[in-house]
């Protein structure tokens, strides 16, 4: 079986696992108890319903594909593991304040790595049970329909997505400055709450452009292959690195994601961060 082929194999049968857990979770919302909220640290929120999603998708990828290692939210300990090739990286319920607010944006993650390169990424969004999958080679899907950035070009007719951070607010002021330009130079912001969305959103060209630091490598993960899939770019802040092929595409804590204003957005944010 050739290597793509391979790929895409495993691609769908996440996107299965993701649609059965996102269907626990829904469920799970319906009657969740905000008396169930632990707090990892400030404004970090998590449940039981992140913690049993976890384990739910661990225990298939291991039966899908038990040479992989993994990175997991919820897992003190994570780390790529230097004799390991491939790597799962998991965020079972991107946007947890969301989820607890009972907001209805917040979705599943789920990204395969080969050594610091994504190779497979799936964001199951829960509430509109839309499913956006990549394979490396073989474009991005929404449903099982081809996706693709968007055409425009022009920053002035961009709707820009991004996140603030929650507890870390050193680089407020430089941040602060570039919100304020964009507000000027853009249809909008929005800030959705879940930064996997955000880039998905980005791959199917609802949005033309996302940024945002403080991000930890399961935010990202599965949305950077996704973004580039689409035929967009991705960098961080200052510009220098595309994120293919190097761990600043999943480790960077910060990125930049667009179709055709990509150059724009990174003028903006470079000369101000």
């Amino acid at each position: 079986m050739k290597i793509n082929d391979f790929f895409e194999n495993i691609s769908l049968r996440i996107n299965e696992l993701a649609e059965e857990v996102a269907e626990f979770i829904a469920t799970q919302n319906a009657q969740f108890d905000r008396k169930n909220i632990e707090h990892k640290g400030f404004n970090d929120l998590v449940s039981f319903v992140d913690k049993e999603a976890e384990n739910r998708l661990i225990l298939r990828l291991k039966e899908i594909f038990p040479e992989a290692g993994f990175v997991t939210e919820e897992d003190k300990n994570n780390h790529l593991k230097t004799e390991k090739k491939y790597h799962w990286i998991i965020d079972p319920l991107d946007g947890t304040t969301n989820f607890v607010h009972q907001l209805p944006i917040f979705s599943i993650s789920v990204a395969l790595l080969e050594h610091n390169t994504p190779v497979i990424g799936v964001v199951y969004e829960v509430n509109r049970k839309e499913c956006f999958s990549a394979w490396k080679g073989g474009g991005a899907y929404l449903n099982g329909k081809r996706i693709s950035v968007s055409p425009s070009k022009l920053l002035s007719e961009s709707l820009l997505a991004t996140g603030f951070p929650y507890y870390d607010f050193e680089k407020m002021p430089q941040y602060l400055e570039i919100l304020k330009d964009f507000m000027q130079k853009t249809h909008g912001l929005r800030r959705l709450g879940s930064a996997a969305v955000d880039l998905a959103y980005v791959a199917c060209g609802r949005f033309e452009g996302f940024f945002e630091y403080n991000l930890n490598a399961w935010d990202v993960a599965a949305g950077v292959l996704l973004v580039q899939e689409a035929g967009g770019k991705t960098s961080t802040f200052n510009g220098n690195q595309d994120f293919s092929g190097t761990n600043d595409c999943i480790f960077g804590r910060e990125i930049i994601a667009a179709g055709e204003i990509f150059e724009q957005m990174k003028q903006v944010i470079s000369a101000k961060w």
